[in-house]
């Protein structure tokens, strides 16, 4: 995402270096504004400027071949606009380009006309084709050409024009042989390059769509994570409102007043979150939450009538690992609160083997209630701790009630100097 900003202000090397040239990029690109009339103005430009230069080529071969060969007469620039007026449609139909141009050129040279760059449309036109993916139609056209060329200067030019032709040597025919060679190896380099730029042009594209979908997934745990605890201790607490309005105003009143502290808690984490998608690459307003906050965690779950103990302490960890550490017991508590029959749960922290072990035990059974649960609490746990190389284990226990056991590597501990 950040290399797509920078590109798209102009900054870094052009997209073109080292992914191909632009007109691959306008072919990729078919189907946006503007896109089709980019490429039909190229194909217009080039083909009037390669007919002109054909017919200028033509024309200077003739003066220097005119003992030897036909005079260039209306019926050859015919033949000659037809063969490159055909490269219009080389992106379109290459295979028909292709058998057209050679078929041109065929006709031409059968006709007696002077050597020249008619050649050339042939040969664009078959690494089109090549280029398209149709080898075996250009490698038939240049190859048809070659033969009919051998039986024109060898056999047929006895009855064609011009009067008096002698028999071309067999040396002539290994520089054409030589020629067809060069186009055929040329197009299967372009063909091989182009292949080349579709997969890096792919592989980009997965990146890109890979990169959206990481960050939309973590997008959602960290929403889910702000909003689960909150939200449930909210439930809780609107309930016992609700209950003691009548009977107990003072709890009531109380019950109002954290729900307040909770919403206003999640309010500025979600705002938190979403200062991050308004400035991408900025610095966070507010440092990311650790178990250095563990204590407040502990005062929301005691909102919601739920009393923790907390065992042991963290070492410094670097941001990640303690954004993480703190989700988890985050979400571990959010779903006793919500799912268990226990007001009681025990949160464990200690290090052993380079590794953060972060144990959530409560001794209740299940009460079936999801007071609005999505779910996906211990999916985003589980994917939390193995985008860190760590594991969870979530189940009930032997003895009754319910763990959460989180194993988090300390490779990315930052160390106090």
């Amino acid at each position: 995402m950040d290399e797509q900003r920078v590109r798209a202000r102009g900054g870094g090397p052009p997209q073109w270096w080292g992914h191909g040239p632009r007109w691959r990029e306008r072919r990729a690109g078919e189907g946006l504004p503007g896109a089709d009339s980019g490429v039909g103005r190229w194909l217009w430009r080039s083909t009037v400027l390669l007919t002109v230069f054909v017919l200028a080529g033509s024309k200077f071969a003739a003066d220097q071949q005119g003992g030897d060969r036909a005079h260039l007469d209306l019926f050859a620039r015919l033949l000659l606009v037809a063969g490159s007026g055909l490269l219009l449609w080389r992106q379109r139909h290459p295979v028909l380009v292709a058998f057209g141009t050679a078929t041109a050129a065929m006709v031409y040279l059968g006709a007696g006309y002077p050597y020249g760059p008619v050649f050339l449309t042939v040969a664009l036109g078959c690494f089109s084709a090549v280029v398209a993916g149709h080898r075996k139609a250009a490698w038939t056209a240049v190859g048809m050409l070659w033969a009919g060329h051998v039986l024109i200067a060898h056999w047929l030019y006895r009855w064609l024009p011009p009067s008096g032709d002698q028999s071309a040597s067999w040396g002539q025919e290994i520089v054409v042989a030589a020629w067809v060679a060069a186009i055929v190896a040329v197009s299967e380099l372009a063909r091989v390059r182009r292949e080349q730029w579709d997969r890096e042009r792919a592989e980009r594209a997965q990146a890109t769509r890979r990169r959206a979908d990481e960050e939309r997934l973590r997008i959602a745990r960290e929403l889910h994570d702000v909003l689960a605890h909150s939200i449930s201790v909210i439930n809780v607490q609107a309930g016992v409102g609700l209950a003691l309005l009548d009977s107990d105003p003072e709890q009531a009143r109380s019950a109002l007043t954290t729900i307040k502290a909770a919403s206003k808690e999640a309010l500025g984490e979600v705002r938190q979150v979403l200062d991050t998608l308004r400035t991408p690459g900025d610095a966070p307003r507010a440092p990311a939450p650790g178990l250095d906050r563990l204590s407040e965690l502990v005062e929301q779950a005691a909102g919601a009538g739920l009393t923790v103990e907390v065992r042991g302490a963290a070492p410094k960890l670097s941001p990640g690992t303690d954004l993480a550490a703190f989700r988890i017991v985050q979400e571990a508590l959010t779903n006793v609160v919500r799912h268990s029959g226990s007001r009681h749960a025990r949160v464990r922290v200690d290090e052993a083997d380079g590794a953060l072990r972060l144990c959530v035990d409560d001794d209740g059974s299940a009460t079936g209630a999801e007071a609005g649960g999505s779910g996906n609490g211990l999916a985003g746990m589980r994917e939390r701790a193995a985008a860190l190389g760590g594991t969870i284990e979530a189940g009930p226990r032997a003895d009754g009630g319910f763990r959460v056991l989180a194993v988090l590597p300390l490779r990315g501990k930052v160390w106090n100097r």
